[in-house]
C-alpha cells in the first residue's frame, strides 16, 4: 500500500468513523417518514431538522456529551455541548436562539462545573438558556445532553449538493489543541462579537445566494464529515489535501482528526468563490477551495501525484442517511 492510502486505511478505522456507521441502525427507523411529513428537510441527515413556519424555517439539534469526557472535563463539555450545536445552526444557514439541557451527575460540584460551561457559552455566542432536566442523586451515571433551537431564512442543505458545485473549507486556525483530546479550540481569547460576526457569515452567504451546502467538521474529522455532506444525494467528490488550510505543526493526520470548534465544509457554485472567500477573510477565518463535487458516488482523495479512495457509497453506506429520489425532487421546489 502506499503510504497515502495506508493514511486513508487507519482513517477510515477510527472511534469516531465506527461511532457514525453505527448510525445505520437508526437510519432504518428514522428515514420512514411520519404521517403527514411531507418535506425532506425535516428528516434526518442534515446538521439539523428543519421545520417549515410560514416563510423560514425552525431548526432543532440535540448533542450528547462521551460519559468519559463530562466526567474529566466537566467545564469543557458543558461549553463543548453549546459549542457544538451553534456550529450545527451554522451549518444550516441558521441563526440560534435558545437552548435546553439535560444531565444526571452524583458530584454536585462537577455538576456546577457542567452548568457553567453551559451558562458561559451561552452568554458568549447570545443565547437564551431555557432550562432542562437534572438528576443530581448519588449512584447517578456521568451523562450530558443538549439540545437547540435556531430560524433560517435560507437553508444550506446537503440536499442541495449536486455535481459541477465547487467544494471548499473555512476553519479558523487562531487557536490551539486542547491538551490530550482532538479538539482546536479558536474561542478562548476572542470576544463575543468576533464569535458571532463568524458564525454570522453562514446565514448572511446563505441568504444572498453565494452558498449552497455546507456541514461543520465534527468528531468523525474532515473525511468522515464529508461523507455526511456527499451522502444524502449520493454523490461524490475528489479533494486535494495540500490544500487544506491547517495549523503549522504540519501533522497532516493529526488535522484530518480534528475537531475544530470554528470549521465547516461548503459547496458552491465557482462563480460565486471570489466573493465567499473574500467575506470570510474579513473575518480572518482560513478558507480554500479544496475539490468539486461529482456524480461518482465515491470520496477519493490526493496528495502531491497520489490519489486513493477512502470511500465508495456503492460498496458500502456510512451513516445511511440518504435521502429518497422522491425526496431530492421534492426539495427542488424550495
Amino acid at each position: 500500500m502506499t503510504e497515502l492510502a495506508t493514511l486513508l486505511e487507519r482513517l477510515r478505522n477510527t472511534p469516531a468513523m465506527d461511532a457514525k456507521r453505527a448510525v445505520q441502525q437508526a437510519a432504518r427507523t428514522v428515514l420512514t417518514p411520519s404521517a403527514g411529513l411531507d418535506d425532506p428537510y425535516a428528516l434526518p441527515g442534515d446538521d439539523t431538522a428543519a421545520v417549515r413556519c410560514g416563510d423560514h424555517y425552525q431548526l432543532l439539534a440535540i448533542e450528547g456529551m462521551l460519559p468519559a469526557f463530562v466526567a474529566k472535563a466537566p467545564w469543557f463539555a458543558g461549553w463543548s455541548a453549546v459549542m457544538a450545536n451553534v456550529s450545527d445552526i451554522a451549518a444550516m444557514g441558521g441563526r440560534a436562539t435558545a437552548v435546553v439541557n439535560a444531565y444526571w451527575h452524583h458530584d454536585v460540584s462537577a455538576a456546577a462545573e457542567v452548568l457553567r460551561g453551559i451558562r458561559d457559552a451561552c452568554e458568549r455566542y447570545g443565547l437564551l438558556l431555557a432550562g432542562g432536566h437534572t438528576s443530581l442523586t448519588r449512584g447517578n451515571p456521568t451523562a450530558l445532553a443538549v439540545a437547540i433551537t435556531g430560524i433560517a431564512r435560507k437553508l444550506l442543505s446537503t440536499l442541495h449538493v449536486k455535481p459541477g458545485q465547487l467544494l471548499a473549507t473555512v476553519v479558523d486556525l487562531d487557536g490551539q489543541w486542547h491538551p490530550g483530546t482532538a479538539y482546536w479550540k479558536a474561542f478562548e481569547h476572542k470576544d463575543a462579537g468576533h464569535l458571532r460576526r463568524q458564525l454570522e457569515l453562514l446565514p448572511q452567504l446563505a441568504e444572498d445566494g453565494l452558498l449552497l451546502a455546507a456541514r461543520d467538521i465534527s468528531n468523525a474529522g474532515l473525511l468522515g464529515s464529508l461523507l455526511m455532506l456527499l451522502e444524502a444525494t449520493g454523490c461524490g467528490a475528489r479533494i486535494d489535501l495540500d490544500a487544506l488550510p491547517r495549523p503549522g505543526d504540519g501533522d497532516l493526520e493529526r488535522w484530518l482528526l480534528a475537531f475544530p470548534s470554528f470549521g465547516f465544509l461548503l459547496t458552491l457554485d465557482e462563480v460565486h468563490w471570489p466573493a465567499v472567500r473574500d467575506r470570510f477573510a474579513s473575518e480572518r477565518l482560513a478558507v480554500a477551495a479544496i475539490g468539486r463535487i461529482d456524480a461518482s458516488g465515491r470520496l477519493e482523495v490526493g496528495v502531491g501525484t497520489e490519489i486513493a479512495e477512502f470511500w465508495d457509497f456503492a460498496q458500502a453506506p456510512f451513516t445511511g442517511l440518504s435521502a429518497p429520489i422522491s425526496s431530492l425532487h421534492h426539495h427542488e421546489v424550495h
